[in-house]
C-alpha cells in the first residue's frame, strides 16, 4: 500500500562554498552546500543534505543527497533521499526518490518518491512511500 503525505520544513543551516570550476569565469555560480532542516507534520525530525547548486541569470538547478532522522507518520527511524530541481522565471521541475535500502528503525524497507516545493506559502515536502516487509 502506498501512502501520500506532506510535511513542512524550515532550513536551519546553510553552509555554502564556491565549487572550483572554469564555468565561474563565464558568470555561472557553482557551489556546494551543507543544508540542515527541521521538519514538522507527517515527518518530524531533522536532516542534513549535501547539495551541488548552479545558477546563471534567472536559471537555477540543484542536486542533493539528504539524510533524514526522526519519524514518518509515527514510525521512528530514518532514510536517505536524493532529489533535485531545475528552473527559471517561466518553468520549474522538481524530482526525488527515497534511496531503496536506506531505511532504519521502523522505516526499514521504505521506498518511494519525494518532491520539495518552495513558494510564498512556505517550504514543504510531499512524500509518497511504501514499506516492504
Amino acid at each position: 500500500m502506498t501512502t501520500e503525505t506532506r510535511a513542512d520544513f524550515e532550513i536551519t543551516g546553510w553552509d555554502q562554498h564556491p565549487y572550483d570550476s572554469a564555468f565561474a569565469a563565464e558568470g555561472r555560480e557553482l557551489a556546494t552546500a551543507t543544508v540542515r532542516k527541521t521538519f514538522t507534520g507527517a515527518l518530524i525530525g531533522t536532516s542534513v543534505a549535501q547539495l551541488m547548486t548552479v545558477g546563471q541569470g534567472d536559471g537555477r538547478g540543484y542536486l542533493a543527497t539528504e539524510e533524514f532522522d526522526g519519524s514518518l507518520d509515527g514510525r521512528a527511524g530514518g532514510f536517505v533521499m536524493q532529489h533535485g530541481g531545475v528552473g527559471d522565471a517561466q518553468d520549474a521541475a522538481a524530482f526525488g526518490n527515497i534511496v531503496p535500502g536506506s531505511g532504519t528503525g521502523e522505516l526499514v524497507g521504505i521506498h518511494g518518491t519525494v518532491e520539495y516545493q518552495h513558494d510564498e506559502s512556505g517550504a514543504r515536502v510531499f512524500v509518497r512511500y511504501a514499506l516492504r516487509a
